[in-house]
């Protein structure tokens, strides 16, 4: 499925239009800041082929975000396959949005259209979300969605340096319990 469309969104293919913009997200420090280092155009441009790949080999992934009534890129949503060190298994969904973006209940929305998609169409049992101790933001939308926490899954992200990024989080949601 190329795309997906709620009220106000469209989860949609990655366009040559969007690396821009995408660039410019993964060079603001506020965006980043759970995240990690800042990325560079040729990263920023390499992280979007490598979603395009995952697409065509599997069907699902990270889907650009627009908003439907200006056509406006703001971000991504979607699913991934957990990686293999991870203390755990399964398909995570995520998000990542521009500032300008942020406080207007677009990751919620997205998240939502993430689920259904994950449960309705490729017939998940369940669903992960992960994200740093301390992001609160996304622990919030974490919780609109219906997901929740059990402290004894916490972790320490073996990817993330020494530090703040280290201390994360698991969600999980399963097929019943959506929000």
């Amino acid at each position: 499925m190329a795309e997906l469309r709620t009220e106000r969104l469209v989860l949609r293919r990655w366009r040559e239009s969007d690396l821009g913009p995408w660039a410019a997200m993964n060079a603001d420090p506020e965006v980043r800041e759970h995240l990690g280092d800042l990325l560079t155009r040729d990263r920023s441009d390499a992280s979007v082929r490598r979603y395009e790949a995952d697409f065509d080999r599997r069907g699902y992934g990270w889907w650009a975000v627009e908003v439907r009534a200006t056509g406006e890129f703001i971000g991504f949503a979607g699913l991934d396959d957990t990686d293999d060190d991870m203390p755990f298994k399964g398909v995570e969904i995520g998000w990542r949005l521009a500032r300008s973006a942020w406080g207007q209940g677009y990751a919620t929305e997205a998240a939502r259209a993430g689920l259904d998609f994950g449960f309705d169409v490729l017939g998940l049992p369940e669903i992960l979300a992960v994200t740093t101790a301390a992001n609160v933001r996304s622990r919030a939308v974490m919780r609109r969605i219906g997901m929740t926490r059990d402290p004894a899954d916490d972790f320490d992200d073996p990817y993330a340096p020494e530090g703040p990024l280290r201390p994360s989080v698991l969600y999980r949601i399963g097929r019943g319990g959506r929000g």
